[in-house]
C-alpha cells in the first residue's frame, strides 16, 4: 500500500495517490490529468475510482476527464447529484483497490453531500482519513458556502458539521492519520495549520473546533469571524456538478501564438481582458494599457477568481516566454477556460512592434517618506483586515484588495492618493485595476508596508474607528 499527497501550494489544496497490489484511487485530482496518468502508466497499475470529498467550490477538479480518459467511476457520497455519470455511495459503503478498503463515512456540515473517506490496510486496520472540507488540520470546514443549496442556515450546517465530527470522527483511534484537502491559505477556512498531515490524536489535542463544550459553542466558535467567501466559489461548484470543457482544448486554445497585431486586433473586437502575468517588478514600467496584472509568482489562480470573478470572461494573456503553459493551467484550476490566446514574444514584441505602452507610478518607501505629509495625504491599505489591524499607516484607509470590486466606486478620481500592500504584489494588481477603470490619480510604493517599516513614516499598533473614503 502507497498513499502520497499531491500538494498544490497555489491552491493550498491536496489531492491523494493511492496504489495497492496492481489498482489505484485518486482522491480530489486537480484539473490538469496528465500528471496522474503518466503516474499511473510509470507504476503500472490501473486506476479503480476516483473519490471526490465534496462538490469543490475554490477550484475545478480534474474528475470529469481523468474518468473520461481511464475509465474510472467516479465516486461522491450521499446526497450527490451530478450532470455526468457518477457513483452517489451510501453511507458506510466500502470500495476495494487492490489489498486495502475505502469507507465512505457521510460527514455533511460543510456542504451536505460532504463525505469522509477512511482507509483500511490489508489486515482491515484504520489507517488514515481523508477528511476534504470537513476536517482540516486546526480547523474545520466553513459552514457557510452550501446555505442556499440545502436550504439551511449556517449554523444549522454547522449544527451539522458538529455532529458529523463528533458522531464519525471523533470516536476514530487517535493514531488514525488525516489528510485534509486544503491547507494554510485556503478560503476554506480561518485557523488552518501551515503542516498537510497529522494524526487524529493530535487535532484532538489542538483542534480549536474540536476542543468546544457543546454544540452551542461550536456553532459560535467556527461561524465567528468568517469573511465573504470569494465570489467565483459559487461557479466553481457549478463546473465541478455539471462538467466542463475538456482541458486539452483549453490548453490548446490558449498555447495559441498570436502576433502583436492579432493580439491587438482580438483584444479591440472581443471583450476580452488583457491579463499580464508578469512580476510586478517588471510590470510597472512597461505594460499594454488596459491589462490587469496578476503575477504567477504568487498566490495567482485564487487572486484571478477573486478579482476577476466570471469563469466565462474571455482572457487574452502576456505572459513571460516559456511561461504560456503553466498560466492556462493554473487559470483553468479555477474555472478561467476561455483564453484566446497570448502574446506571442511576450511584451517585449509588442514594444517592437511601436505600439502603445503604460506605466504605473511607482516609488520607493523612501521616496514616500519624503514626498508624505501625514494628516493631508490619503493612504490606502489594501492588506486584509487582520494585517491592518496588526499595525499601520497612521490615518491610513483600510480597503482590501479582495473587494475591490465593490470600493473602487468609493475613490475620488480628482484626489491623490498613496497606495500600498504588504510587499508590492498586491498593489499592483490594484493599480493595474484602477488605471484600467480610469483612475490614474495615484501613487503605488514598491516594497509595500514591509519597506515603509524601514522608514520613520508614523504608524499605530491598534484599530481605529473605521473610517470613511472622502468623496
Amino acid at each position: 500500500m502507497n498513499v502520497e499527497q499531491i500538494y498544490t501550494g497555489c491552491l493550498a489544496q491536496g489531492a491523494y495517490y493511492i496504489t495497492s497490489n496492481g489498482e489505484a484511487a485518486i482522491i480530489d485530482p486537480l484539473r490538469e490529468v496528465e500528471p496522474y496518468l503518466s503516474r499511473l502508466s510509470k507504476d503500472g497499475v490501473k486506476l479503480k475510482y476516483i473519490f471526490e470529498t465534496h462538490f469543490h467550490a475554490d477550484f475545478v477538479s480534474g474528475h470529469v476527464d481523468l474518468s473520461r480518459k481511464t475509465g474510472a467511476p467516479i465516486v461522491y457520497g450521499p446526497n450527490a447529484t451530478c450532470e455526468f455519470e457518477c457513483i452517489s455511495a451510501s453511507d458506510g459503503q466500502e470500495f476495494k483497490i487492490g489489498d486495502i478498503t475505502i469507507k465512505v463515512l457521510h460527514t455533511p456540515g460543510h456542504t451536505m453531500e460532504s463525505t469522509t473517506f477512511l482507509l483500511k490496510d490489508e489486515t482491515g486496520k484504520d489507517h488514515c482519513i481523508f477528511s476534504g472540507d470537513t476536517l482540516f488540520l486546526g480547523d474545520v470546514g466553513r459552514p457557510d458556502l452550501a446555505q442556499k443549496a440545502a436550504h439551511m442556515t449556517q449554523d444549522e450546517l454547522a449544527g451539522l458539521l458538529y455532529d458529523s465530527l463528533n458522531n464519525k470522527i471523533m470516536p476514530l483511534a487517535d493514531d488514525v492519520i488525516v489528510y485534509p484537502a486544503h491547507g494554510a491559505g485556503s478560503a476554506c477556512g480561518k485557523n488552518m495549520m501551515k503542516e498537510t498531515v497529522d494524526t487524529l490524536g493530535n487535532q484532538k489535542k489542538v483542534n480549536y473546533a474540536l476542543n468546544q463544550p457543546d454544540k452551542e459553542s461550536f456553532v459560535k466558535a467556527v461561524t465567528e469571524g468568517l469573511l465573504p467567501p470569494p465570489a467565483y466559489f459559487g461557479l466553481n461548484v457549478a463546473m465541478n456538478k455539471k462538467g466542463y470543457e475538456s482541458f486539452d482544448t483549453v490548453l490548446n486554445n490558449g498555447m495559441r501564438a498570436l502576433s502583436s497585431d492579432e493580439f491587438e486586433a482580438a483584444a479591440e473586437n472581443t471583450d476580452a481582458l488583457i491579463l499580464d502575468t508578469r512580476d510586478n517588478t517588471i510590470f510597472y514600467k512597461g505594460f499594454i494599457p488596459q491589462s490587469v496584472n496578476i503575477g504567477l509568482g504568487g498566490d495567482f489562480a485564487p487572486w484571478v477568481g477573486a478579482l476577476i470573478v466570471d469563469v466565462k470572461q474571455a482572457i487574452l494573456l502576456v505572459t513571460d516566454e516559456g511561461n504560456e503553459e503553466e498560466a492556462v493551467t493554473r487559470l483553468s484550476r479555477v474555472g478561467f477556460d476561455n483564453i484566446l490566446g497570448h502574446l506571442k514574444g511576450g511584451f517585449k514584441a509588442w514594444l517592437d512592434s511601436g505600439k502603445e505602452a503604460d506605466v504605473v507610478d511607482r516609488i520607493t518607501a523612501e521616496q514616500f517618506e519624503n514626498e508624505f505629509r501625514p494628516g493631508k495625504d490619503m493612504v490606502l491599505d489594501i492588506r486584509r483586515e487582520s494585517e491592518y489591524a496588526a499595525e499601520h499607516i497612521e490615518n491610513a484607509y483600510n480597503r482590501p484588495l479582495a473587494y475591490i470590486n465593490d470600493w473602487i466606486k468609493d475613490v475620488n478620481p480628482k484626489q491623490h492618493f498613496f497606495l500600498h500592500c504588504a510587499g508590492g504584489y498586491r498593489s499592483m494588481m490594484a493599480a493595474s485595476i484602477l488605471q484600467a477603470r480610469g483612475y490614474r490619480n495615484f501613487t503605488e510604493i514598491a516594497g509595500g508596508f514591509g519597506a515603509i517599516t524601514n522608514t520613520n513614516i508614523p504608524r499605530t499598533d491598534f484599530v481605529c474607528q473605521t473610517k470613511v473614503m472622502p468623496a
